[in-house]
C-alpha cells in the first residue's frame, strides 16, 4: 500500500521547535505531491503545508515563516520542520501523496495514522 507513516510528534511550551517526517513510497502515479494537514479537537482536518517533486512549496498562512516542509526523494521521506510553535499549532498532524499543490484535501489520499503536537503556552 502507499499510507504515509508519520512520526515526531510530541509536546513542547510555546516557542519551540519539532520536526516531523513521513515516509511514503517516492513514486506513485499521478501523485508526485506530499502534503501535511493538521486536526484540532472539533476542528476539520486544515492544510498545513504541501510540497511538489521538484520542491515547489505551498503554506497556509498561519504557519508562514515558521514552518518548512521539505522532502528527500532518495528515502521517500517528508519533512515538516516547526519552529515557534504556538498553542494554537496544537493538533494531530497527518501526511499524504496527492495529486496538485494544493491544501484542499480533496486532492490528497491514503492518509498515515497522524502524529499528535502538543504545545503548552
Amino acid at each position: 500500500g502507499v499510507q504515509a507513516q508519520e512520526q515526531g510528534g510530541g509536546s513542547v511550551q510555546a516557542g519551540g521547535s519539532l520536526r516531523l517526517s513521513c515516509v511514503s513510497p517516492t513514486y506513485i502515479h499521478g501523485r508526485s505531491y506530499r502534503a501535511w494537514f493538521r486536526q484540532a479537537p472539533g476542528k476539520e482536518r486544515e492544510g498545513v503545508a504541501v510540497i511538489g517533486y521538484g520542491g515547489s512549496t505551498l503554506y497556509a498562512d498561519s504557519v508562514k515563516g515558521r514552518f518548512t516542509i521539505s522532502r528527500d526523494n532518495s528515502k521517500g521521506t517528508v519533512y515538516l520542520q516547526m519552529n515557534n510553535l504556538k498553542p494554537e499549532d496544537t493538533a494531530k498532524y497527518y501526511c499524504a501523496p496527492g495529486s496538485a499543490l494544493s491544501l484542499q484535501e480533496q486532492w490528497f489520499n491514503d492518509w498515515g495514522q497522524g502524529t499528535q503536537v502538543t504545545v503548552s503556552a
